[in-house]
């Protein structure tokens, strides 16, 4: 599958594409506003950091105890339930006085929440479209997030100035709800993709599992570590530029619609998409370097468009997390992806921020864009040395006649040929 109009004739694609489409808006809204919000009754960048990202820190609780329901409930009662929870923790939000407390204990309920609807999604995309089918879906998925990100902080921003912060978190409620109601009469009824209930002993099994293979392994730290420390510079675009953070929001999203629609449109061999990996992450961090001068602010959003097109390197990170990983665990597998990615990002947040009280925000950015730059290619030699390793294991074990060489032969080099 090589077209956009193939995709978007499979069946069941328009109502998932539709459904994900009114999520990530509201989202994209409600932290925008609630981020204003905090900062204006606080004036605190670790605890605005922390609104608008924390309730990814709780996504570990959900991905270490829940995540194997994911592949155990029923794909459309489970997205439509969680879009209506989302809907309704968003409403709680914008009643006005609320308690910093309640704020982020409603915001750790979500986030726990969060890390199931990741699995529940990302599993039944994975179901929707054939296996040729998943980077394209998942690239368009992501182009669609850059859009309703553009437009959503543009129109967030916009509301939060006319309406108000609290209004715009009623018009995000409103959007949950309407993706709650295409999931229901949009999508056909599916059986669970595993048998057997969910718990937290299946659910901390099957991680072991996925955690066991170092492959694998390497796979999930790179998808999680260099997006998630930059992710951090992101989070602090509300006390760089108070006044701006909306646009620069949106230009970090029209990068990341860029570079999804080069890497899953033309970008279309295995060779050259294993080269680019890690090419796109050193780009994803390199530009936030120069913020430590301070750049003007024409400059800083041409920055955050061009870092942001090094987001696509998740796109050749979780194909690759797919030919390492069993059928049966897709959904936990993915689970798992979008659950540590938004851990780390909501760390990050919270060091950024602390940097950033300690320091200034622009400061905190460069030291996390520094970190980022230092680890994807450190990821990358650990995977080649460990491919080569094996590959040098195998020879040896050839050469002395080794029982089952011939296997352990194809092993390393089916593995060999994945870019690590």
């Amino acid at each position: 599958m090589r077209t956009y109009r193939e995709l978007f004739r499979t069946p069941q694609f328009r109502p998932f594409f539709a459904t994900s489409a009114a999520q990530v808006a509201a989202s994209t809204m409600s932290g925008l506003a609630l981020g204003t919000l905090v900062y204006a009754a606080t004036g605190s960048p670790l605890l605005a950091a922390l609104s608008m990202f924390g309730s990814s820190l709780a996504q570990v609780i959900g991905a270490a105890l829940l995540m194997s329901a994911a592949d155990r409930l029923p794909p459309r009662a489970a997205t439509t339930g969680l879009a209506l929870f989302f809907a309704l923790a968003t409403a709680v939000l914008a009643v006005p006085g609320l308690p910093l407390p309640a704020v982020f204990a409603i915001l750790l309920a979500q986030g726990v929440v969060a890390a199931v609807g990741g699995g529940v999604r990302y599993g039944l995309l994975n179901e929707v479209l054939p296996k040729d089918g998943y980077l394209l879906g998942r690239s368009v998925l992501n182009m669609c997030s850059g859009l309703m990100q553009i437009g959503g902080f543009a129109l967030g921003g916009l509301l939060v100035a006319t309406l108000s912060a609290r209004g715009t978190l009623l018009v995000a409620a409103a959007l949950y709800l309407a993706g709650a109601a295409v999931a229901r009469f949009g999508l056909e009824r599916r059986p669970p993709r595993a048998t057997g209930r969910p718990s937290p002993a299946e659910t901390w099994r099957i991680n072991a599992v996925l955690w066991s293979s170092g492959p694998r392994r390497r796979t999930y730290l790179a998808l999680w570590v260099p997006n998630g420390l930059i992710v951090g510079c992101e989070s602090l675009f509300v006390p760089y530029a108070p006044a701006h953070a909306g646009l620069l929001f949106a230009c970090a999203a029209l990068g990341m619609l860029v570079g999804d629609v080069v890497t899953g449109r033309f970008i279309a061999t295995r060779p050259w998409r294993g080269r680019l990996a890690t090419p796109l992450q050193l780009l994803l961090a390199a530009p936030y370097v120069l913020f430590v001068v301070r750049p003007a602010l024409p400059v800083a959003f041409a920055l955050a468009t061009l870092a942001s097109v090094g987001f696509a390197a998740s796109l050749l990170y979780q194909e690759r997390l797919m030919d390492l990983t069993p059928e049966e665990f897709t959904g936990q597998a993915l689970g798992l992806h979008s659950s540590g990615m938004l851990t780390l990002q909501g760390v990050s947040a919270a060091l950024a921020g602390g940097l950033a009280q300690w320091t200034s925000p622009a400061s905190a950015m460069t030291v996390m864009a520094v970190a980022s730059l230092a680890v994807s290619p450190a990821l990358s030699l650990a995977g080649r040395r460990a491919a080569g390793a094996a590959t040098g294991s195998a020879a040896r074990r050839a050469d002395g006649g080794a029982p089952g060489g011939t296997s352990g032969t194809a092993d390393v080099a089916a593995t060999a040929d994945r870019p690590s």
